[in-house]
C-alpha cells in the first residue's frame, strides 16, 4: 500500500511501482459507450481499454456485466476526470469512495486523474480548469494525491493538462511543477502528447525543452489524440484538445520521440467525440502499436 501524508517532506519520493508483472506494454482505445457492443463482438479486441471512471459509477448491472466481458479479453485502465486534485476544497469523500468501489469491482492495470480542478462549493464544473503553479497549490495537490493513493492502495498516474492560459503569480513552470509532485508523492505520469502539443502551441513554449524537464522515467501511460484548430476574429490560432479526430502528424512525431527515450509504454487512443466508427479508432490503435513495437507487422483491422 502506498504510504500516506509523509510526501510533503523534502526528498520523500517513493519507489516506482511496477505496472503489472508479466504484462507487456500494450496499445488500446478509450472505450465510449457507443462502442461497447462493437468491442464485445470484435474477434481480436484491443489489448487495452480505458474507461472514464465517472461514467461507471452507475449501479447498472447490465453495463457492469458488459464491462466484465470486455475485461475478460482486454486489460483495463480507469481514467478519472472529477476528483479535482487541484481544488482548494477537501476532496469529495463520496466521489473517492465511488472510485475505490469501481476499482474493487473492475480491478485495472492503471488508474489516472487530471492535474486540474473541477469543483467549487457544491458545484461540479464540466471543464478541467487550470492551476496556478505556486507553492500553496503544490502542497495542496500533493496532499490530495497522497489521500487518493492511500484510499485506493495503489499508485495514481497524473495527467499533464491542455492549457489555454497561464496564471499570474506562478513560481514553477508546468514541467517543474509536475516533476516536484512526482518527486514528493511517488505518483506516476500519464503523458498526454496531444495536451503537450496544445499547451506548447498556445503558450509559445518549446516542446523539446518541455519534454526534457518532465520526469520521463515516471511515465506509465501515454494518451494520443488530435487537437482541433480554432481561429479568432483577428486570425489568431488556438489549439483545442477536443478528442474529435484521429492523431495528427505532430502528435505522432512526439510519440516516436518519447518512445525513443522511455521505451514501450502502454498507450491509449483518445477519440471520444466526432462520432468515429469503431474500425477507425481501432486503426489508430494499430498505428500506435506499430510504433510501440516496430518489429510487429503493421496490420490494420478492417
Amino acid at each position: 500500500m502506498v504510504a500516506a501524508a509523509s510526501s510533503l517532506a523534502a526528498g520523500s519520493g517513493r519507489p516506482r511501482q511496477a505496472l503489472a508483472p508479466g504484462l507487456p506494454p500494450v496499445t488500446g482505445i478509450g472505450l465510449g459507450l457507443r462502442h461497447l457492443r462493437a468491442i464485445q463482438d470484435d474477434p481480436e479486441p484491443p489489448a487495452l481499454v480505458e474507461i472514464h471512471a465517472e461514467n461507471w459509477f452507475t449501479p447498472s448491472a447490465p453495463l457492469h456485466a458488459a464491462l466484465d466481458r470486455v475485461r475478460a479479453r482486454s486489460a483495463l485502465s480507469i481514467h478519472g476526470v472529477g476528483l479535482s486534485l487541484g481544488g482548494e476544497q477537501p476532496l469529495d469523500g463520496a466521489h473517492l469512495d465511488a472510485l475505490a468501489g469501481l476499482l474493487r469491482r473492475h480491478p485495472p492495470l492503471l488508474v489516472s486523474e487530471h492535474l486540474a480542478w473541477t469543483r467549487h462549493g457544491h458545484s461540479h464544473l464540466p471543464d478541467l480548469l487550470p492551476l496556478r503553479y505556486d507553492t500553496p497549490t503544490l502542497v495542496r495537490v500533493c496532499r490530495h494525491i497522497d489521500q487518493v493513493q492511500e484510499r485506493l492502495g495503489r499508485r495514481l498516474l497524473l495527467e499533464n493538462p491542455a492549457r489555454y492560459l497561464t496564471w499570474r503569480g506562478a513560481d514553477h513552470d508546468e514541467p517543474g511543477f509536475i516533476s516536484e509532485v512526482v518527486r514528493r508523492t511517488g505518483c506516476g505520469l500519464l503523458l498526454d502528447l496531444c495536451n503537450l502539443v496544445v499547451t506548447c502551441g498556445n503558450e509559445a513554449l518549446d516542446p523539446d525543452a518541455y519534454l526534457d524537464a518532465l520526469p520521463l522515467p515516471a511515465v506509465a501511460e501515454i494518451h494520443l489524440a488530435g487537437p482541433a484548430v480554432e481561429r479568432d476574429e483577428d486570425g489568431g490560432e488556438l489549439l483545442v484538445d477536443d478528442h474529435g479526430r484521429g492523431v495528427t502528424d505532430a502528435v505522432w512525431r512526439r510519440y516516436e520521440q518519447v518512445l525513443a527515450r522511455t521505451g514501450p509504454v502502454p498507450t491509449v487512443i483518445e477519440w471520444d467525440n466526432g462520432d468515429p466508427d469503431y474500425p477507425a479508432v481501432r486503426a489508430q490503435a494499430a498505428s500506435a502499436a506499430a510504433r510501440l513495437h516496430p518489429a510487429l507487422p503493421r496490420a490494420v483491422p478492417a
